[in-house]
């Protein structure tokens, strides 16, 4: 008995979303230690967020191509069995004779 394998979307989704909240908090310790500028008028949170998007972008572009690559493999094998059972439900009902 094998358990399923977890989605490779849910997978790729979780770690790009751990990988955006590092660069936040990262992002918000910089901005309040002034190593990082901080935003103006009132817009810190804002700018936090648009650093951390910033920082996180390259990190995941890098460090999950083997994760992006699988879910693509995925979402490929989905899509050619759709299209093979239309195909096959296409031809069936071609050869239907009343």
């Amino acid at each position: 008995m094998s358990a399923a394998k977890p989605s490779a979307t849910i997978r790729y989704t979780a770690m790009r979303l751990s990988i955006f909240v590092g660069c936040f908090a990262v992002a918000a310790v910089a901005v309040h230690f002034g190593l990082l500028p901080s935003g103006t008028n009132g817009s810190n949170f804002v700018w936090v967020i648009l650093l951390a998007l910033v920082l996180s972008a390259p990190l995941s572009y890098v460090l999950l191509r083997k994760q992006r690559d699988e879910m693509s493999e995925q979402i490929v094998s989905k899509v050619d069995r759709a299209k093979e059972r239309l195909e096959a439900n296409r031809t069936r009902e071609d050869h239907v004779t009343p």
